[in-house]
């Protein structure tokens, strides 16, 4: 059978740990389809950093490129032209390990045909005694950027596109024909006299149909027609990479408008990160092909909740419900919380069409004013989606809860609800704040919101018992005004209905990750794993500035020498640097939470929130559970977006089969009457193999860790390698278009002064963020005049030599606001000197 560990282990039984496609095809006895899903699996492997692509067809082990001093990394273009790379850590030999230390520069003529953000393999050419490395690239391993999206210009000798993003730093040359998309019926040609040096492709105009199911939000009216292109917005094809003494080429697949018109932003940025926004005619085929309509058989055959007064809560431009909710109590005095989950897995079947492309997407985008679904909306908000007085499949996760916030006991099954109310997070808080109005307009479900803030409260309660961290960051909010036009720059109020729904889904994926577990059936895991000791010390050295600490105690610090320091300082007389490594420190999620509470209020609360959320680990999915570390949970997944996420929707999947294989675990049976509560904890499965353990032995399939399950280990691990990269892809496009947004609206404001926190210090000036504006810029070193002022590493402060006038994270400053810089979309601001007599706020002239 093939499969990854199987290629790698026979690649490893080479002579040289290096083999070609055909060699491994013949050696292997490969046929048919065989082939090609062996070549998929080279590519992913090479994508993933476990081999390395030495040509075109032929791959190696890590350790057998690092014998020639090749490494696999990420190639970081800088605007003047020369480059990083970021190494992969497993491509490191433990010769270069011990020597390298950072990035491997790379001169321009030495970039060869790659672009920036391409994996590329590179040769070391050089370690220098300080660490620096120089390489040159030998060849791209994985393109990054097959289109890119920028400006395009008319040109004397050819027409060019200049890309919006600063690092991808040559132009693109868009030879005569190639300047309008191609339609995707007929083509209007031009009359060959159009074809003049300046008119290049001007009389072309082709017109590529946009599918209605591209965003959730309102359409951006576009034009189809474009007589002159200068200016304009396009996204091209790259069809010739760059060489030494060549630029690319490409050809205009999309034009999107100008840079201003409304709209524009968000397309920009949906192209530069590559995101998937136009669904295949096949999708949308089975999209539109699928019935709403329950069978009664389904109906007789799932847990009837629709008799009960079960809400959805969501914002007030939400348009997908996924989850609903019911809180009431049970003859013993204890609440019984139901969450029911829209059932997606129902209609998104395993490697159908609409399945392979919510993979491809990974996770809905959500920007300012619309969103890149992973669905089409005929099942994001319409057959899917939670509506209001319309039966809809759910599955359902019903907890019965103590008094202490601990779930006693739980029942998951398929289910059937009608939404009694679509609810919103302002109209439950007004209720719950004892609005007189609102609580009349709802009065059937007031006791029922009531019981909810109850019981979120002790929940909330039960995971500060434990040391979960609960960092309240304000997140800034974009308002529009009628025209679609930003206005302003708001904070987003997190009220207790946003809290009551957290807690309900936290431990409603608390109890799916154990319940999966203790049937030891391989599943997906939303892991955080706890912090690296370098970036706990580097943290507790700023707080110690402010006068907190972790608690972890002192910090074990480890000291050594570079070989290559001892060998440059030996004869000299001089003594080899030491080099500061902590050690494993001992940390709990309990030490974060209770640093924020001793900060709560404080002046330095939002800098030192911020500071220690950048000092945990990301996290990502995971075929193994290694906990969740911020959440002090042993076991945790994400079960209560399948509407939006991918992991979601295989945690479905995977339940789905487990329920139906363990006979009664759902059935028709009265709401309201849930069968014997499941144990929870280490012990709440039986020491029964899981009927996928046989059934893989019967396969000859060794399971994996001894668990089982409808997908294997192996499956499971690449679904959560590209489902952590397209969450990441998401956010950066995410936070990448709403600091468009703020550039854009600080615009105007040019010569304005504001109030601001310093929120970044470093050696070439300091970072201000605006107050209650949530828009942050830089105040360059080089812009304070009136002394010779010098960064302070150990103190982390910049400092005026004769003055003595400190800068320091945490201060507070007036600033103006003095230049934007178009090309990299970033605000410059200068300290303001307060006048005795001013207006606040108002404009000032600059000399």
């Amino acid at each position: 059978m093939l499969s990854d560990s199987n290629i790698l282990k026979h690649i490893a039984r080479q002579p040289k740990r290096t083999a070609g496609f055909k060699q491994l095809v013949r050696e292997l006895g490969l046929h048919g389809d065989e082939r090609r899903e062996l070549n998929d699996r080279l590519q992913k492997l090479a994508a993933g950093g476990a081999l390395i692509a030495t040509d075109s067809d032929r791959y190696s082990l890590p350790q057998a490129a690092a014998d020639k001093n090749l490494v696999v990394g990420r190639l970081t273009m800088h605007r003047d032209g020369f480059g990083f790379v970021i190494p992969d850590a497993s491509s490191l030999p433990a010769a270069l390990k011990s020597r390298l230390v950072g990035d491997i520069f790379i001169a321009p003529h030495l970039i060869g045909n790659a672009m920036h953000g391409d994996r590329v393999l590179v040769d070391i050419s050089n370690v220098r005694p300080d660490g620096r490395a120089e390489g040159r690239i030998v060849r791209p391993v994985v393109r990054a950027n097959p289109t890119v999206v920028g400006i395009f210009h008319y040109g004397s000798r050819h027409n060019y596109v200049a890309p919006m993003d600063s690092k991808i730093t040559q132009e693109i040359v868009i030879p005569a024909g190639m300047e309008y998309p191609e339609q995707r019926g007929e083509e209007t040609e031009i009359p060959g006299s159009a074809r003049d040096d300046k008119e290049l492709g001007r009389g072309r105009k082709r017109a590529k149909p946009q599918s209605v199911d591209r965003v959730l939000g309102d359409e951006v009216v576009r034009r189809t027609e474009w007589d002159d292109l200068e200016g304009v917005v396009v996204d091209v094809e790259i069809t010739d990479w760059p060489s030494s003494t060549q630029n690319p080429r490409g050809r205009v697949i999309e034009i999107l408008g100008r840079e201003d018109d409304f709209g524009v932003d968000v397309e920009t940025t949906i192209r530069k990160f590559h995101l998937p926004h136009h669904f295949p005619a096949a999708v949308l085929e089975e999209a539109q092909e699928t019935s709403a309509v329950i069978s009664t058989r389904e109906l007789h055959r799932r847990r009837d909740f629709r008799a009960l007064p079960i809400v959805t809560i969501d914002g007030e431009t939400a348009r997908d419900f996924d989850d609903a909710v019911l809180v009431r109590t049970v003859p013993n005095g204890n609440f019984e919380l139901q969450v029911h989950i829209a059932d997606v897995v129902q209609y998104v079947t395993a490697g159908s069409a609409l399945d392979q492309e919510a993979r491809l997407r990974g996770t809905s985008v959500y920007f300012p004013d619309r969103a890149v679904p992973m669905l089409p909306l005929e099942l994001s908000t319409d057959i899917c989606s939670l509506r209001p007085q319309v039966d809809r499949l759910v599955m359902s996760c019903i907890m019965e809860i103590d008094h202490r916030g601990e779930i006693v006991g739980y029942d998951l099954c398929e289910g059937v609800i009608r939404s009694a109310e679509r609810m919103t997070y302002t109209a439950v808080n007004a209720v719950i704040e004892g609005d007189a109005a609102i609580r009349e307009r709802y009065a059937p479900l007031v006791a029922g919101f009531d019981l909810m803030r109850d019981l979120a409260l002790i929940l909330n309660r039960k995971r500060e018992r434990r040391g979960s961290i609960d960092f309240d960051l304000p997140e800034p909010l974009i308002e529009f005004d009628e025209f679609g036009l930003m206005k302003s720059i708001a904070r987003s109020e997190r009220n207790i209905a946003h809290r009551l729904i957290e807690e309900f889904m936290l431990s409603a994926n608390e109890c799916v990750a154990e319940y999966l577990e203790s049937k030891r059936v391989a599943s997906l895991y939303r892991v955080h794993e706890k912090p690296d000791a370098k970036r706990v010390y580097d943290f507790e050295v700023i707080a110690a500035t402010f006068g907190y600490s972790l608690g972890v105690g002192p910090l074990p610090i480890h000291r050594v020498q570079m070989k290559a320091d001892r060998r440059a300082a030996y004869g000299t007389g001089k003594r080899a640097r030491d080099i500061e490594v902590p050690k494993e420190v001992h940390i709990t999620p309990r030490m974060y939470q209770q640093l924020t509470e001793k900060i709560a209020g404080k002046p330095e609360e939002r800098i030192l929130s911020y500071l220690m959320l950048r000092s945990l680990k990301q996290a990502r999915y995971s075929e193994e559970n290694l906990g969740h570390f911020a959440l002090a949970a042993t076991s945790y997944t994400h079960f209560t977006s399948p509407i939006r996420r991918y992991p979601d929707l295989i945690v479905h999947r995977i339940l789905k089969e487990v329920l139906r294989e363990n006979s009664g675990a759902a059935g028709p049976r009265p709401a309201g009457q849930p069968r014997a509560a499941v144990p929870t904890g280490a012990n709440a499965g039986d020491d029964k193999p899981s009927p996928w353990s046989k059934r893989r032995e019967r396969a000859g399939v060794p399971a994996p860790h001894e668990l089982g399950g409808p997908i294997g280990m192996e499956e499971l691990h690449d679904i959560a390698q590209e489902s952590s990269q397209s969450e990441r892809r998401a956010d950066e496009a995410e936070r990448e278009l709403m600091e468009w947004k703020k550039v854009k609206f600080m615009q105007d404001r040019v010569g304005e002064d504001f109030d601001g926190l310093i929120t970044s210090v470093t050696k070439f000036g300091f970072f201000v963020e605006l107050t209650n504006l949530f828009v942050e810029g830089l105040v360059p070193l080089n812009t304070l005049t009136d002394d010779r002022y010098t960064y302070h590493e150990n103190t982390r402060e910049i400092i005026g030599q004769r003055s003595r006038k400190t800068y320091r994270l945490g201060q507070k400053i007036r600033v103006l606001v003095d230049r934007i810089d178009p090309v990299e979309k970033k605000i410059q601001f200068a300290v303001f000197e307060q006048q005795p007599a001013r207006v606040a706020g108002k404009r000032r002239k600059r000399s």
